[in-house]
């Protein structure tokens, strides 16, 4: 009778008594995750404990952490083009007070990454 591994297309290799199943991982290509794909894993990782085992053993885990970064970049860049406009950020200013408009940005930079972690740690 064949085990349930085999009836699924599984094999075996024998190795001294033992019969080892031929398990490969799928692959999971080279992928670069950003700041806040890994916050996300962290998060995932500590208080998601079953997503992160069923996003791991499907081999979807870089992929999804790939994708939640590229998202969360693209939001920043959005809500920092967003909040320059409303706050009449210009490169007028740029121009004519290079301290002034760097200490703006920064402080939009810091807010805007302060929305985002909290949308991943959801």
């Amino acid at each position: 009778m064949k085990s349930l591994f085999e009836q699924f297309g599984g094999t075996y290799r024998k190795e001294n008594d033992y019969a080892i199943p031929n398990l490969e991982m799928p692959d999971t290509g080279n992928f670069e995750i950003g700041i806040y794909g890994q916050q996300h894993l962290y998060f995932l990782q500590h208080y998601r404990r079953v997503t992160y085992t069923n996003l791991l053993t499907s081999g979807k885990l870089n992929e999804y952490l790939v994708k939640i970064d590229s998202q969360a970049q693209e939001r920043f860049f959005r809500i920092v083009e967003q909040m320059k406009q409303e706050q009449g950020i210009t490169e007028q200013l740029k121009s004519n007070n290079i301290i002034e408009w760097i200490r703006r940005i920064n402080c939009i930079r810091q807010q805007v990454e302060e929305i985002i972690f909290k949308e991943i740690y959801q």
